[in-house]
């Protein structure tokens, strides 16, 4: 199973950012800036809260494509090239997340609602965009992890100036990751950051498939990072 044998490249560069350059790169682009902008007002420097809401949306991108690449590779009895397992894995490995932020936050009945709120309308609007255009898609979740790697990275400035207590890892944490027993948080979102990193190379590299005109299949997943 992946959580029995996960590992995270916390060496992977941080600081790379797609400039986007097309018309739907742009659009990708200022799309996700602009839904940016509702989280920062609602959740301002209460990260924990932030990443729970965050993983609950980015955990849905990876399944909706590989659903889709699958019921394809049915339909036309072709493979994948690996990209329907390394799209499911990106779902699994995005919802450890959450259970572990799920661990460290104990979500307030609102914030469930508004989770529920949440997911049902960007898993029909991005079931949507896929279909019609698996580059944008790809694109969106690439800026989408860019976003998320400055959340995760004030997230981990916040433990370090004592803003944020650094306590204990939880245990789901330090079994998914293999992290030492003694891990505390700044351990656990430190390799989260790692994984969306990895998230981002892996989507714009997909949505820069597209933009060549090939089919996924064409180009094989990039390796896993475990």
């Amino acid at each position: 199973m992946p959580w029995e044998t996960y590992r995270a490249d916390v060496s992977i560069d941080l600081t790379k950012h797609h400039v986007p350059k097309t018309f739907l790169d742009k659009v990708a682009y200022r799309t996700v800036k602009l839904l940016r902008i509702p989280t920062d007002i609602f959740f301002q420097r209460r990260y924990g809260c932030r990443a729970m809401m965050l993983e609950t949306v980015a955990a849905v991108p990876g399944m909706v494509g590989g659903m889709l690449l699958h019921l394809r590779s049915l339909r036309k009895f072709e493979q994948s090239g690996g990209w329907i397992k390394a799209l499911l894995e990106e779902a699994e490995n995005e919802r450890m997340h959450l259970m572990t932020m799920v661990e460290l936050v104990q979500p307030k009945w609102y914030e469930r609602l508004l989770v529920l709120t949440v997911q049902g309308v960007f898993f029909n609007a991005f079931f949507v965009l896929y279909l019609l255009s698996p580059k944008l898609a790809h694109r969106v979740v690439g800026y989408l992890e860019e976003e998320a790697i400055h959340s995760y990275t004030e997230f981990l400035k916040d433990i370090d100036s004592g803003r944020i207590k650094n306590i204990p890892a939880p245990a789901i944490a330090i079994d998914y990751w293999r992290l030492p027993k003694d891990a505390t948080l700044k351990d656990v979102i430190t390799v989260i950051r790692a994984d969306e990193a990895h998230h981002r190379d892996v989507n714009h590299f997909a949505s820069d498939i597209h933009f060549q005109g090939k089919e996924l299949r064409e180009s094989p997943a990039p390796v896993g990072y475990r």
